[in-house]
């Protein structure tokens, strides 16, 4: 299937999220890369109070290189005068194809929430549907999906926020060894993850991630390579290279990812012919379980000559930026940040047309 010769690209950014200026920052580096040739750019910014914001508004904030949206943007109102509720994402007769690139991190956005308000509009739109979304957002029940897949992954628990009181007691039962990972089950961008060294940090590492969400995974932790995989593609999905994060800090947290910029990505990955393989296999192995469409990234924790490669989680809507792990990898496997773009839209118009197919009668 080939992709239509121009497409108006609905660029969705911003949202409710803790994750909210890393997808200010990634939606600028899409605006800049689109070619005008081959994309009419819709921006369509969402503030953290949930307002959607004007076009032509979340267009200048992204041009004047903020890292996210202030408070005083107009808000989109059904009823305000020239605005539309949702301005150029319906296609008029005979218009330019419309596809929507959401680019919004962490809960109501890359959660399968928006997928579910784009699926209702019966509009194309990059990466996987509503079930993928969810549970790739969902540490807890994307660990069940994998589990059920035979794939494998460190020792965990999981703890919803009125359980807090019995977790050095859940510990304790299901044997995990410190140091632990005490994360939000719906975060991304390691917001809200604390290593707790001993018993005596677990509490504090259990309020913290309690403030983002409420449910909770306690990971053991592992002395592991970390290495990612980029995985394209709908249902014949390909991977790139392996690429791998040699972090700066004690581990692989917010600040080292966006703020201090002082990790180091490996790509390719130093992994010998076989385990560069058997990682590429095990990440579409994945993709598949968890019915990932369009794009995701798989991140797994590498324990040479113990337990191999140990899934750690699926990201659909990975960091985009040109600096980030994503398009570097499938740089390296030889399809640049333009194509990339492209390649994305064409499966998103894939999709839909495959699901449009099916019947909605009795």
């Amino acid at each position: 299937m080939t992709r239509p010769d121009r497409v108006r690209l609905v660029v969705l950014f911003g949202g409710r999220s803790a994750e909210h200026e890393v997808s200010c920052t990634t939606a600028a580096h899409v605006l800049a890369a689109a070619d005008p040739d081959r994309y009419e750019v819709v921006p369509v910014g969402i503030t953290r109070e949930g307002a959607w914001v004007r076009a032509g508004e979340a267009q200048a904030t992204l041009l004047a290189g903020a890292r996210g949206l202030p408070a005083k943007v107009a808000p989109l109102t059904a009823t305000g005068a020239a605005v539309e509720p949702l301005p150029s994402v319906t296609p008029a007769a005979g218009g330019l194809p419309v596809v929507v690139l959401p680019l919004l991190h962490g809960p109501q956005g890359e959660d399968g929430t928006v997928q579910g308000l784009l699926e209702l509009a019966d509009v194309p739109y990059v990466g996987s549907g509503v079930l993928a979304s969810a549970l790739c957002m969902d540490k807890v029940k994307a660990k069940e999906v994998l589990a059920a897949a035979g794939l494998g992954q460190v020792p965990y628990l999981a703890l919803r926020d009125t359980e807090l009181d019995r977790a050095h007691e859940a510990v304790a039962a299901e044997g995990l060894a410190y140091p632990l990972f005490v994360k939000p089950a719906n975060m991304g961008s390691s917001v809200g993850v604390t290593k707790a060294h001993d018993a005596s940090e677990l509490d504090g590492a259990v309020a913290t991630a309690a403030a983002y969400d409420e449910w909770l995974v306690i990971e053991e932790g592992v002395d592991a390579r970390e290495i990612e995989v980029a995985v394209l593609g709908n249902a014949e999905p390909r991977a790139s290279v392996p690429g791998e994060i040699v972090t700066s800090h004690e581990f692989y947290d917010y600040d080292d990812k966006y703020i201090d910029g002082t990790c180091e990505l490996v790509i390719p990955a130093r992994l010998d012919g076989a385990d560069a393989e058997r990682v590429r296999s095990l990440a579409l192995d994945a993709y598949r379980a968890l019915r990932c469409d369009g794009m995701a990234r798989v991140d797994f924790f590498f324990e040479e000559g113990r337990r191999g490669f140990l899934v750690n989680e699926v990201n659909t809507i990975p960091g985009f930026t040109p600096g980030s792990m994503y398009p570097k990898l499938w740089d390296a496997t030889g399809l640049s940040y333009p194509d990339l773009v492209d390649e994305l839209v064409r499966l998103a118009i894939e999709r839909h047309e495959r699901r449009s197919r099916f019947s909605t009668k009795r």
